[in-house]
């Protein structure tokens, strides 16, 4: 089949690197796709928040799939373009991805489906603000009720600075503090059945020992050797499935990548919160992993038919992602440095170890940055140490003026396993 895939982050890589693995995948575009992509696949111009250039590009290239990578488009109803158009697509409509592009609404499907999560309080003046912080007290958790690229969390001890953020947003929802590891878990799902992925574990903090301001993540790992076996069934039993089932009911089916942000507290999981669409850097580690030819499983949840595929198929490999971020991130980043190194991962690493780019593009003959986070360096391996020891290998080789990136990714899970 012909696939487009929609977006032009690291993420996005990563779906094209898979579907480009695929033999079942015949022609594979990416729009706007970056300078990684553009070795995997053809790449087209387009506003990916605009339904209507979307659809009538997949209807140009003649895509039997679209796949919507980034939340914002899929907020924006862009899969509700392409389904108008009469093209399967994987992700959820508009109205469904609200699970991700409001905190609130989330809260209130959790709440109607039993799903255990943080006690909250959904606030849009300065009073209930105060009142929502000192209902709480330290430390502070404040998100911005709407997208804000996974920075629009604060969580914090420094009341000022909670109460700072949350003046700053139109709505915001303070909730109590989760202690616990926190676990990504995503499961594609067609709206009826759901197919829960191998969990794995993000870091946010831009620095060693989660230190410094959030991210959007600076790195990943999966399996996680420390978690409960009965995890993943433990999930699908008291998140994602009750979610699904709510949608249904409410008539606003939720088709594409369900994905749970999970803290494992001391009194159980709960639900961090949603997103609609793959994590990143998660999808890079999760996705080197799976065996299970992809585009097929996309297909079934574009078309309902999920229940009649196999079980998915898994890599016993353990897999690390490590994120090589521009200066100054998550700040104003510095972009159009020169990026050296690739090749030599190319020609010495591969395929333990590649690179998936996120904020890069082609200018002249060199590959240069593009945003805040450039390169995700990812590498397998027959545990986490192996895979750890392969990726910052990869990571040494990768020259980029003013670059950062974690030291300690996985670390701890590698000593533990």
């Amino acid at each position: 089949m012909k696939v487009l895939v929609i977006g032009g982050g690291a993420r996005e890589h990563a779906l094209c690197r898979s579907l480009s693995l695929d033999p079942d995948v015949t022609g594979l575009h990416c729009a706007p796709g970056n300078a990684g992509i553009a070795e995997v696949a053809t790449l087209h111009p387009v506003d990916a928040l605009d339904g209507a250039a979307v659809a009538r590009l997949a209807t140009e290239l003649g895509a039997e799939l679209v796949v919507v990578g980034p939340e914002a488009p899929l907020v924006a109803g862009v899969a509700d373009a392409v389904r108008a158009a009469g093209i399967p697509c994987f992700g959820p409509s508009g109205e469904a991805a609200q699970l991700e592009g409001s905190k609130a609404f989330a809260k209130d499907v959790m709440a109607a489906a039993g799903v255990p999560t943080a006690r909250s309080y959904v606030c849009t003046t300065a009073a209930e603000i105060d009142e929502a912080l000192d209902a709480f007290g330290a430390p502070y958790v404040v998100k911005d009720d709407g997208l804000a690229a996974g920075k629009g969390v604060v969580v914090t001890s420094d009341l000022a600075e909670a109460r700072a953020h949350a003046l700053a947003c139109d709505r915001v929802v303070i909730e109590e503090y989760l202690d616990g590891p926190e676990v990504s878990l995503f499961a594609i799902t067609d709206g009826t059945t759901v197919l829960p992925l191998q969990p794995a574990q993000d870091f946010k903090r831009a620095l060693d020992g989660d230190l410094g301001p959030n991210t959007g993540g600076m790195g990943a790992y999966s399996p996680l050797p420390w978690a409960d076996p009965k995890l993943v069934d433990e999930v699908m039993e008291t998140v994602l499935q009750p979610t699904v089932d709510e949608l249904r009911r409410r008539g606003t089916p939720f088709s594409g990548l369900l994905y749970a942000g999970l803290a494992i507290t001391g009194r159980g999981v709960r639900v961090i919160e949603f997103n609609a669409r793959f994590g990143d850097p998660e999808t890079q580690v999760v996705l080197a992993r799976l065996k299970t030819p992809l585009a097929g499983v996309l297909l079934g949840s574009a078309n309902g038919t999920l229940d009649t595929l196999p079980p998915l198929a898994w890599r016993d490999d353990a897999a690390v992602t490590v994120v090589v971020a521009a200066h100054n991130y998550p700040g104003t980043p510095r972009t159009g440095d020169p990026i050296e190194g690739l090749d030599e991962i190319a020609a010495e690493d591969a395929p333990q170890a590649y690179v998936l780019h996120a904020g890069t593009r082609q200018e002249g003959g060199a590959v240069v940055s593009a945003g805040g986070r450039v390169l995700s360096v990812t590498a397998t391996g027959s545990d986490l140490a192996q895979a750890r020891e392969r990726a910052y290998k990869a990571v040494a080789r990768i020259r980029l003026d003013g670059s950062q990136h974690r030291t300690d990714i996985a670390e701890k899970a590698a000593e533990a396993s």
